[in-house]
């Protein structure tokens, strides 16, 4: 079905943040220097994924909560001749890692992680075994122009002079002082008589600078088979963590061909398993194409309707498509078939809440970050990356400044299921690297934190632009929903009437604040225009690049 122009939109709402627009290059990041990084290196003639891997390096001084190089992530990278490579960067359970390895509390929904004092949530015993590092060096050797060493200077920069605190830093900390209480690293940087550090204050990260100062020298290798490896694996033994020099000489990153579907005659591409966002995202948009969501007016009661169906069916499917595929075989193909759409679609009944077969719920958390950047030449990365929990497992490397991630909380701490420990697997992820195409041309590039909202959210964008006609700010920013165990999630935007309407159908409704992180993504129009925009969700700045060097064969005269 082809979508009729979009209708009036029934939720109304204001944008918060503006676009920023340019003709030589676009970096968006959820922080202002972290964008910053990456435009000096397009200004210094580097590509897109030079900007990327600097962005994210940036990121890991000043948006340590949510991002470091012990942490992972998945990178989705179109080079100007068409190629897209999603690099999987994502953590591993270690070697010593067992299905039974922790004491479970509870197997109800919304529990089933719970363990006997929090040990997959913090502390050594809930760190998995790094990927970010690495597969930020592999993009940049495979895919990037300029030097590692040149890449780490703006973090490099970061950490030696310091940088000030925003108010969601502080908060961020604020929010997990008792956890960071117990590491004295952490303590130290981030706390003043136990109170968060406010904002304003000047971070400097001493230890963390000569990290990545022997990063710049060594490259990947300085983790993991190097002095930066020594110091993770000594803490581990000492602390009761799994990780040892076996299992950081066995990582590797993987490369992975995206899923791509097709919506409306746009081609819709992402990563694959361990991933839900590839398969799921084109499995709700198949689903959706079979109604004129446009027609039917953004925020309106059947349009909020049919996402919601379309959410609980994707969920109800997915715990069988989002464990490691080295372990668990993955039906994809049949997940992202239009016929499996068309049957899934016929049971949805437009005046009736229903309840679909669940599947795993919850386990990933909120706290990743997102870079989107695109250069002149064509080239396009979208990235997200996290240490998974609010400064992962709020533990630091002493002498080095390095944050370990709580990754083995996105396994499923009982034995016998698809997500179930087992060592070398990778951990299952909801991040949804995204790009559109259209007639094989470049549309949209975007992505997002936000945990299992992650997806849900990156289709919704994709919704608000090709059937909605918003502009890429907008869709960024409109308000979202969220659906599980039962429960409809509507962000304050939406109007009590339309929740009224919704609840009459039998959708139990929660008003939330805010439905995932903040997101950033990247237009591309015919004319060459490259237009970024970042949400109010966080702390996300555009920061585009136009203009260039002078007139072939130009001359100063007087």
């Amino acid at each position: 079905m082809h979508a009729s122009p979009p209708a009036p939109r029934i939720t109304t709402f204001a944008c918060e943040k503006r676009p920023a627009t340019g003709s030589r290059g676009m970096v968006v990041t959820n922080h202002p220097l972290a964008s910053a990084a990456g435009s000096q290196m397009l200004l210094a003639g580097g590509n897109a994924v030079d900007a990327a891997v600097a962005s994210l390096f940036a990121l890991t001084v000043v948006e340590p909560m949510m991002v470091g190089i012990l942490g992972g992530g998945l990178s989705h990278i179109r080079m100007a001749d068409g190629r897209h490579v999603v690099l999987d960067g994502l953590s591993t359970a270690p070697l010593q890692a067992g299905a039974d390895m922790y004491d479970c509390l509870s197997d109800e929904i919304g529990k089933q992680r719970d363990v006997r004092d929090r040990e997959n949530v913090v502390g050594p015993k809930a760190v998995a075994v790094p990927g970010a590092l690495a597969g930020w060096c592999e993009a940049l050797a495979r895919f990037g122009t300029l030097p590692l060493v040149d890449v780490l200077q703006p973090a490099i920069a970061l950490t030696e002079r310091g940088f000030v605190v925003t108010p969601y830093l502080s908060n961020c900390i604020a929010d997990n002082v008792a956890d960071l209480a117990r590491d004295p690293g952490l303590t130290a940087l981030l706390l003043r008589d136990g109170q968060a550090i406010p904002a304003g204050t000047r971070l400097i990260q001493t230890d963390y600078a000569a990290s990545l100062r022997l990063i710049a020298q060594q490259g990947a290798a300085a983790l993991y088979d190097g002095p930066l490896g020594k110091a993770l694996t000594a803490f581990m033994a000492a602390n009761g963590g799994l990780i040892g020099q076996d299992d950081l000489a066995a990582y590797t990153v993987e490369t992975r061909e995206p899923i791509r579907g097709r919506y409306r005659g746009y081609e819709i591409v992402g990563p694959p398993p361990p991933s839900s966002s590839g398969v799921h995202i084109a499995q709700m948009l198949n689903i959706l194409e079979g109604y004129d969501i446009g027609a039917l007016g953004f925020g309106s009661p059947d349009g909020v309707h049919l996402l919601a169906e379309a959410l609980k069916i994707a969920f109800a499917d997915r715990a069988v498509a989002t464990a490691d595929p080295a372990f668990v075989k993955v039906p994809v193909a049949r997940l992202i078939d239009k016929a499996y759409a068309d049957e899934r679609r016929a049971l949805i009944a437009m005046g009736e809440a229903k309840s679909w077969t669940a599947g795993l719920s919850g386990g990933e958390s909120n706290d990743t970050t997102h870079v989107t950047v695109a250069d002149a030449e064509g080239n396009v990365v979208t990235a997200t990356q996290t240490i998974n929990g609010l400064f992962g497992a709020c533990t630091q490397i002493p002498g080095t400044g390095m944050l370990t991630n709580n990754y083995m909380f996105n396994f499923d701490p009982h034995p016998g299921r698809a997500l179930s420990i087992a060592p070398g697997k990778r951990v299952f992820t909801s991040m949804a690297p995204m790009i559109v195409l259209k007639d094989g041309k470049l549309a949209f590039a975007l992505g997002l934190p936000g945990a299992l909202r992650i997806f849900p959210s990156a289709m919704q964008a994709i919704v608000n632009l090709i059937d909605h006609g918003m502009t890429l700010q907008e869709a960024v920013e409109a308000p979202r929903i969220w659906t599980e165990g039962g429960v409809l999630e509507l962000e304050e935007a939406f109007p009590e009437a339309v929740a009224e309407a919704l609840r009459a159908r039998g959708h139990r409704i929660v008003r939330m604040p805010r439905i995932a992180g903040g997101m950033n993504a990247i237009r591309f129009d015919e004319d060459g225009t490259l237009t970024g925009a970042a949400c109010w969700r966080a702390d996300g700045t555009p920061v585009a690049i136009s203009g260039g060097l002078a007139r072939a064969g130009a001359r100063f005269t007087i």
